[in-house]
C-alpha cells in the first residue's frame, strides 16, 4: 500500500489501475538482492523480463525496444507514443502536453504517471505480462516511483554522440497513413579521441508510404538541441542509479540496426535465442 500511496502523491488522479497492486505483489515476491551484474537473457524461460530502455532524443530506443519486444514477446511500452497518442485525440490533457512537448520541456510525472498506468491497466485485461519501457522513467523522481511498484530486470542504456543524434532526430519521418517510422538522414562521423566512425544508412520508407512522410513538430534543430540539455540534466543520474543497483547494461551503438543489432543482441545473451526461434519458424 505504500506504493499506492506514493503514486498518488504523484498524481492528480484519486484511483489507480489494478496493475500496480499486481505489480507489488510480483515485486515483493521477487529478490530484493542486485547480482554483482545486470541479469539480461539468462532467465526468460523462468519469467517474462521487465527491462527499461534509457539513452538521449533519437538514440533508437524505440526502435531497438520494439524489436526486442518481437522477440521475447512481451509489450514495448513507449511514453512517447502514449503523449503522441493522448495529444491526438484531443483530450483534456492535449492543450498542456503540446506545450511541453513543443518546447522540448519533459511531461510531468503526474501526466506520464496517469498514460502510463492507463496502458498498463489496458494491457492487464489482455493478459499481458512482464513490459520493455521505452521513455519512462527519465528523472529520479520517476526511477523511485517505478521501484516501489516493479522488479526491473535491466536497464539498457544505448549511447551515442551528440553529433549523431541531431542528424537522426532531424532525419526522422512518419507515415501519415501507417504510422510507421523512417528516417532520410545519411550519417558518416569521423570517430574523435580514440572513438570509432560511425556510419548509418537511411531507413527510407517503401513506394506507398513515400509520399505520404511528415515530420514531427519537435523534430527541429532547437527542439532537439534543447530536449538533449533537458536530458543532460534530469535524465542522466539516472544511469548512476541504476549503475548503483548493479541493473545498467551500457550499449554504444556501433552504427545503424544492421551492425548494432547483433551486437545488442550478443551483450544481452540473447544471441542464441533469437537463432532458436528462427529454427523453429
Amino acid at each position: 500500500m505504500a506504493a499506492i500511496t506514493r503514486l498518488a502523491n504523484h498524481s492528480r488522479s484519486s484511483t489507480f489501475p489494478s496493475i500496480w497492486k499486481a505489480m507489488i505483489t510480483t515485486s515483493a515476491s521477487a529478490s530484493a538482492s542486485a547480482s554483482s551484474s545486470p541479469s539480461s537473457g539468462s532467465d526468460l524461460s523462468s519469467r517474462n523480463v521487465q527491462w527499461v530502455f534509457l539513452g538521449c532524443p533519437g538514440v533508437g530506443k524505440g526502435t531497438y525496444a520494439s524489436r526486442l519486444s518481437s522477440l521475447l514477446g512481451v509489450p514495448h511500452i513507449a511514453t512517447g507514443d502514449l503523449v503522441r497518442h493522448e495529444l491526438s485525440s484531443n483530450g483534456p490533457l492535449s492543450h498542456q502536453l503540446a506545450e511541453s512537448v513543443n518546447q522540448g520541456k519533459l511531461v510531468s510525472d503526474e501526466i506520464i504517471i496517469s498514460l502510463l498506468s492507463k496502458r498498463l491497466e489496458t494491457g492487464e485485461t489482455r493478459g499481458e505480462s512482464g513490459f520493455i519501457l521505452d521513455g519512462f522513467p527519465r528523472t529520479i523522481r520517476q526511477a523511485e516511483i517505478l521501484e516501489g511498484v516493479a522488479d526491473i530486470d535491466l536497464v539498457v542504456n544505448l549511447r551515442l554522440p551528440e553529433k549523431a543524434l541531431i542528424e537522426k532526430c532531424l532525419g526522422r519521418r512518419i507515415c501519415g497513413q501507417c504510422g510507421k517510422n523512417f528516417n532520410v538522414a545519411s550519417i558518416n562521423i569521423k570517430g574523435e579521441n580514440g572513438m570509432p566512425d560511425i556510419s548509418m544508412a537511411p531507413l527510407m520508407p517503401p513506394l506507398q508510404c513515400a509520399s505520404k512522410l511528415i515530420t514531427r513538430a519537435d523534430d527541429t534543430e532547437a527542439v532537439v538541441k534543447e530536449r538533449l540539455l533537458v536530458y543532460s540534466e534530469k535524465s542522466q543520474p539516472l544511469e548512476e542509479f541504476y549503475r548503483n543497483r548493479a541493473k545498467l547494461l551500457e550499449f554504444d551503438l556501433p552504427g545503424g540496426i544492421p551492425e548494432s543489432w547483433p551486437k545488442l543482441l550478443e551483450a544481452l545473451n540473447l544471441d542464441e535465442h533469437e537463432e532458436k526461434l528462427s529454427a523453429a519458424a
